[in-house]
């Protein structure tokens, strides 16, 4: 059995059709046209809209409306259970609607368009039909005397919508609410994933482990930001641009958010290695693309001053804020034709999304330490990257947020100095691999080897967990849990653990006092880097949203 029922009534051009039209195209719901019924219950031949009045006022004649309810409920017996709505385009007379609310009550509900006389003229003038129509507007509705007397229809109505005053935006957006489709009233369907200290966290490992469970994966931040993931099958991938589960989930729907910065090249190899579909692909047509010009810049300016990874992030949003010149403009994703195939509006896409449940995952990118106005300025990255800052940049509310997952490092990392010893910024009690190695039993070249940046290859500072900079972090993003990783640097011994029980003494200690430091759960805990290596403690459910 449908939800609803949506009965529309109203003069010629006030949007009926146009209205279920749209609801038939966006909620998959049923359109019912009360001209197919007539069509389908007389022998005549009807080929002009006087034919359809004649043979409707007949049919009412006959039985006073109840043929529509039988027509509607004929279909309603043959429609899948997953049809959201039915719409019935059009109702004529008050008998055929006190017809359908006996047989349908607590499931109809009516909505009356109406509009001014002369933008109906005007409208009736500029229309295309499949009839043959009347010369006037006039003419069409003096035609019968169930047309003229339309708008007494108004006063039954549950909603009356005037046309005139709003676009088919706004008419869709009125009616689709009374089907439930509602993004202020919807449960909270958004899990962010976000990093607790200076990046390379392992934020793409979990993202890549927890992306089976969601519709929609969302990414922000540019390609400074390197996420590798470990597949079932296959060699390690690191994503730049893309979201990190686009792999472990090639049903989800995958979203680059407006204000995500973008290297176009980079982003083509992506879709292209990937083999990612258009249909499957949506990145907002305000999202900025970078500039051989903005690259360039920070080579020559920010890398040798604070380490910065010279990708044109920065200076590219910059030049978002600075260049609304009409004669130097940025170029944003809707002014690339190679991307014109991919680019809609997000937020409209979210705002549906939201509305039916659908479950996202929004991916953070860097960590908390390098935050624009958090972070020890000026070895900051360009831009927010906090839970908070992550949201605004998809396009997404706080209060659609169900989890937050901070993701921290064992022993935060920072990218190397500069090449004339220039520090890339501040961490407390900064040690160094070998002393890592040590205390772990790993061999040093395999850390070595680990601990290059996903982006630029240079070699990272290690230090030990800054439980400072732990707490400060949980305050600036809220999380509801923990993500712990790299515990195989606490004891090697780690890496042949499948459940929590099996991890080291020392490893339990930690995992412990991080609960009683911040009051929160430790709920995935990365052992290694492969394809079976999170210990998933989660309390919440991990298959669908409660």
């Amino acid at each position: 059995m449908v939800a609803k029922i949506i009965v529309l009534s109203g003069a010629i051009c006030t949007g009926k059709s146009c209205l279920a039209r749209r609801l038939e195209e966006k909620l998959d719901a049923r359109i019912i046209r009360t001209r197919d019924i007539i069509a389908s219950l007389t022998a005549e031949k009807l080929s002009t809209r006087a034919d359809y009045q004649r043979a409707g006022d007949k049919l009412d004649d006959a039985d006073g409306g109840r043929w529509v309810v039988l027509a509607l409920q004929e279909q309603l017996n043959i429609c899948s259970q997953d049809t959201p709505a039915l719409i019935l385009d059009a109702v004529r007379i008050p008998e055929q609607l006190s017809e359908l609310r006996k047989a349908f009550h607590g499931l109809l509900t009516h909505v009356h368009l109406t509009a001014k006389t002369e933008v109906l003229d005007q409208r009736y003038r500029e229309r295309s039909s499949e009839l043959r129509e009347f010369d006037a507007y006039n003419e069409a509705r003096n035609a019968s005397p169930t047309e003229r007397d339309i708008e007494n229809l108004a006063g039954l109505a549950d909603v009356v919508i005037e046309t005139d005053r709003c676009t088919a935006d706004d008419l869709f957006t009125r009616v689709s609410s009374r089907l439930g489709v509602r993004p202020g009233t919807a449960i909270p369907c958004i899990d962010v994933i976000v990093g607790g200290q200076y990046g390379s966290e392992g934020k793409g490992n979990v993202v890549h482990f927890l992306a089976p469970e969601y519709d929609i994966l969302v990414r922000v931040g540019g390609p400074n930001a390197g996420h590798k993931v470990f597949p079932d099958s296959g060699p390690p991938y690191t994503f730049h641009q893309i979201p990190s589960g686009a792999l472990a989930n090639k049903a989800a729907k995958l979203v680059i958010g407006a204000g995500a910065v973008i290297n176009l090249e980079t982003l083509l190899r992506e879709i292209n290695e990937l083999s990612i579909g258009t249909d499957r692909l949506l990145i907002d047509n305000q999202a900025i693309i970078i500039s051989q010009g903005d690259v360039e810049w920070e080579r020559k300016t920010l890398k040798e001053q604070i380490g910065s990874t010279a990708s044109g992030v920065g200076y590219a949003t910059a030049r978002k804020i600075n260049g609304r010149d009409p004669e130097n403009p940025p170029t944003l994703a809707r002014d690339v034709p190679e991307l014109r195939q991919y680019v809609g509006d997000s937020v409209d896409f979210f705002s549906d999304a939201i509305a039916k449940g659908k479950r996202i995952m929004l991916e953070g990118t860097q960590g908390t330490g390098l935050s624009l106005h958090h972070g020890y300025y000026p070895h900051v990255t360009s831009r927010v990257t906090t839970v908070a800052g992550c949201l605004a940049e998809a396009g997404l509310s706080p209060r659609h947020v169900r989890k937050v997952i901070m993701v921290c490092r064992t022993f935060p990392i920072r990218v190397g100095n500069t090449d004339s010893g220039k520090t890339s910024g501040y961490m407390r009690q900064e040690i160094d691999l070998a002393e890592v190695a040590h205390r772990s039993g790993l061999l040093l070249k395999n850390l070595q080897d680990a601990e290059l940046t996903s982006t630029t290859k240079r070699k990272r500072r290690i230090a030990e967990f800054d439980w400072t900079e732990f707490l400060r972090s949980i305050v600036l993003n809220g999380p509801t849990d923990i993500a712990l990783t790299f515990v195989d640097y606490l004891s090697s011994g780690n890496r042949d653990a499948f459940r929590y029980e099996q991890l080291t003494p020392n490893t339990l200690r930690f995992i412990e006092e991080l609960e009683k430091v911040s009051g929160l759960p430790v709920s995935l805990i990365s052992t290694a880097f492969s394809h079976r290596n999170i210990i998933d403690r989660r309390a919440w459910s991990n298959s669908r949203f409660l």
